[in-house]
């Protein structure tokens, strides 16, 4: 038996308060942070107007600015000069992954001086954020990302047909309002793609190399209640306890991949991503069953005694509710998932075999890549993109 790692350095949000009608507080709890807030948020739905009641209510003034799709850097610096213009004491959050990751870069980009290229990784220099960033409270509509208790935004420059990240420990939210309720008007389209995202992202830090034994607590009860939600969730949009679980398991996968990475999925999702126009959602959902088996396969060949293998059967174990289950029980769990929530291959993007070698070369470089329990050799990588096409 391989030693647990039960070392860790464990960071997050300053504060978390999770549970059905807790976004009820939001005006409450801002005027603890200031009297003037720059809120980013999606297109308007119905749960805006509790929220703009409770925010006049506590006598917080705000701008708004509404966005849609994930975030550009040419919109990151408009938003970044409007917020210089209004001087806000705080950033508010209302949405997916996309508006998190906004929200978090503008609040630290709007206070830090020079140019915000130079904190920027891969197109800048990743210089260190000097100045604390504005506080930002999110409030996430979605149970996806995560994004709400991580430290990076994922930037978009179509230009250059890539993704890239503002990171520090500093950009942290300052608080986390999770509410389930929230996410009850999302279509099944978005629970299928947002719902795989969380999933891959309980899955990915549990098998990680840099799993330990504090961020495996987050990874099993993610897995459990997503596994047993997801698909209700899809069929029946409005039944609060599975749209409450998937918000706590996207929360805890939040918390994990902060703190213990994520795979090779990522890895490969981050320069799809960049190249075209795809759900990062749909992309982890189709890349996750296939990265599953051909980690498998290549721990078996060249590492047959690696820890992650043991991971990867309790996984199994954890999807289809039977811990006897061998482990390709859980690939074909993913599998019959994926078919279920009608997650299209590839190629439905625009991806091209012809691709390949750019997204290979490109996807070598991510971070996330380096989390992954094994590296994976060109030929796998290659194996990987033709499986999910």
């Amino acid at each position: 038996m391989v030693a647990e790692n039960l070392s860790f350095d464990f960071q997050t949000a300053q504060r978390i308060i999770f549970g059905s009608g807790s976004a009820n507080q939001l005006g409450q709890l801002a005027a603890g942070m200031g009297k003037r807030a720059f809120w980013i948020t999606i297109h308007r739905r119905a749960f805006h107007e509790g929220l703009e009641k409770g925010l006049i209510s506590a006598g917080i003034q705000y701008q708004t600015t509404v966005i849609h799709g994930e975030p550009k850097l040419d919109q990151i610096l408009e938003l970044v000069n409007r917020a210089k213009k209004y001087q806000p004491d705080l950033v508010i959050a209302t949405g997916g992954g996309s508006v998190m990751d906004c929200a978090k870069a503008v609040a630290a980009l709007a206070v830090n001086p020079g140019d915000p290229l130079e904190y920027l990784e891969v197109v800048g220099r990743g210089k260190a954020l000097q100045v604390n960033p504005l506080p930002v409270v999110a409030v996430p509509t979605t149970a996806g990302t995560g994004s709400e208790v991580t430290r990076n935004a994922v930037i978009s420059l179509p230009q250059h047909g890539i993704k890239v990240s503002l990171r520090s420990p500093k950009m942290l939210p300052a608080l986390a309002l999770v509410d389930p309720i929230l996410t009850m008007g999302l279509s099944p389209a978005v629970t299928a793609t947002t719902g795989m995202d969380a999933l891959t992202q309980v899955i990915e830090p549990y098998v990680s190399n840099r799993a330990n034994a504090f961020t495996d607590l987050f990874c099993e009860a993610g897995i459990r209640k997503i596994a047993r939600s997801l698909r209700k969730a899809y069929h029946h949009g409005n039944d609060l306890p599975a749209r409450e679980e998937m918000a706590f398991g996207s929360l805890m996968g939040g918390l994990a991949l902060a703190n213990a990475g994520l795979g090779a999925v990522h890895g490969f999702a981050a320069p799809l991503g960049g190249l075209f126009e795809a759900p990062h959602g749909a992309i982890c959902a189709r890349l996750l069953p296939v990265v599953c088996r051909v980690n498998i396969q290549a721990l078996k060949m060249r590492q047959p005694n690696h820890p992650a293998l043991e991971r990867y059967h309790r996984l199994a174990g954890w999807l289809v509710e039977d811990l006897n289950a061998d482990v390709l029980d859980g690939i074909r769990w993913m599998e019959e998932t994926c078919e279920e929530l009608h997650i299209p291959p590839l190629r439905e993007y625009g991806i091209r075999q012809k691709d390949f070698a750019r997204v290979v070369e490109n996807a070598r470089k991510a971070s996330s890549m380096k989390a992954n329990p094994i590296e994976l050799e060109d030929e796998e990588l290659f194996q990987i993109l033709e499986e999910a096409f």
